[in-house]
């Protein structure tokens, strides 16, 4: 470190920003420290009334929004850029308060506030033992001359003195003044290493608690952009289904009555022969469009995904008893591959198993649904590569479900689907 540097250190701008984030975010960190208490103690005293979990649950969304004045200060004044954690993903109802309690990143910010404001006190004290000692010894010689911050004694020969009075020496001299302003100059220059060197404790706590952490932090991140992207999937295709339902498939509708009255109207002949043409054609493209329309959203998943199933179930070729306990409505997504799991398996169930008898049923526990279809056929079922079954397993694969297939020779066949309740 050269001399230059140390001498222009008190009056750089690092310096005086450093001082400056201490003295912001002095009243931040007692904000934080008592939101924070505030928070726990009304949560976990209301947690026996319908009010406290999600008061909690909101001061954890709070205290993430707490957490970006933070870092937005340290970034602004100190040049510490922290990358902020992944965003909550949003749901409805109970599961958003669910997964604003299991938010991480806003506990680490509450954690951070109780820590903020001990270490905010020492950071003012070493401030004010450094630079505000230090321009008062600097001083010290007009002070004495004006017999401002004097102390008085008597020496041991009974002399009354005044002066600056530290382990019994009376700096009342001028050497002894002197001394004492060159203190002061000392430790003004030290100053600004102390100011520094305090404030490394609060940059790491606050990389370590306000910022992104890690692979875990990584994980979850694509956990969040991977849902986002399956919900806007299903949202899209949702649309799609709209638009064909009530724009195309209605036009040939409309298309193939102006046909009828055409055929009507025409005498028998080559005339009428291609209006007939025509309506079966119209009539075809109307039959796959439904059939496509099926296969992006069936309709049914508009009223629940347990009528969908019910719906299903009563429509098999085999009979189907059906038991459905569902609790919290899925996302669309999860809805959407839950039924076209079903409608699979009952499908393989009347072409392949050989059954009289098949048995469908979802329950819905921590989280999670289990979709479970059994049947009374000859068993072998396997996820070939590129049966039903092995389809089903690439669906359930992209929103971490799981696939279980029991299907001995003989049978029964039981096929168990394991999906979150969100994506």
């Amino acid at each position: 470190m050269s001399l230059g540097v140390v001498l222009r250190a008190p009056v750089s701008r690092r310096v005086w920003t450093e001082i400056l984030y201490l003295l912001v975010s002095a009243p931040l960190a007692a904000f934080g420290f008592a939101y924070t208490l505030a928070t726990v103690v009304l949560g976990a005293g209301l947690a026996v009334t319908a009010a406290g979990i999600p008061l909690l649950a909101f001061g954890l969304y709070v205290a993430r929004e707490i957490a970006g004045l933070h870092r937005g200060l340290a970034g602004r004044l100190l040049g510490e850029h922290i990358e902020p954690p992944a965003p909550v993903r949003t749901a409805p109802g109970l599961a958003r308060v669910q997964i604003r309690l299991s938010d991480a990143a806003a506990w680490r910010a509450m954690a951070y506030f109780l820590v903020k404001l001990p270490i905010t006190v020492i950071h003012l004290y070493i401030l004010a033992l450094t630079w505000a000692w230090s321009l008062v010894a600097i001083t010290y010689p007009i002070q004495h001359a004006a017999g401002v911050n004097m102390d008085t004694v008597r020496d041991a020969h009974g002399a009354v003195r005044h002066g600056l009075v530290v382990g019994g020496v009376v700096f009342d001299t001028w050497p002894r003044q002197l001394a004492v302003c060159a203190t002061g100059v000392l430790l003004l220059f030290v100053a600004p290493w102390a100011t520094h060197v305090a404030l490394m404790p609060d940059r790491m706590l606050m990389r370590w608690l306000l910022g992104r952490r890690g692979l875990a932090e990584r994980v979850r991140d694509l956990e969040e952009t991977r849902a986002r992207a399956v919900d806007d999937a299903a949202a899209t295709l949702r649309r799609i289904e709209r638009d064909l339902h009530d724009g195309a498939q209605v036009r040939l509708i409309a298309l193939t009555m102006q046909l009828t009255m055409v055929r009507d109207a025409v005498p028998d002949g080559a005339v009428r022969t291609l209006v007939d043409t025509a309506q079966a054609t119209a009539r075809e493209a109307i039959q796959e469009l439904r059939e496509l329309v099926r296969g992006i959203h069936p309709p049914a998943l508009d009223h629940g995904l347990d009528t969908a199933l019910t719906t299903l179930a009563a429509r098999s070729g085999v009979p189907v008893e059906a038991n459905v306990e569902l609790g919290a409505r899925p996302t669309a997504a999860i809805e959407s591959i839950a039924y076209f799991c079903a409608a699979e398996l009952l499908a393989n169930v009347a072409r392949h198993s050989g059954a009289t008898r098949a048995w469908l049923s979802l329950t819905q526990a921590e989280g999670r649904l289990r979709l479970q279809v059994r049947d009374d056929g000859h068993g072998v079922a396997a996820p070939a590569g590129g049966s039903g079954l092995s389809g089903l397993l690439d669906r359930v694969r992209t929103v971490d479900g799981r696939l279980g297939i029991v299907s001995p020779p003989g049978g029964p066949t039981v096929v168990t689907v394991e999906l979150p309740s969100h994506a």
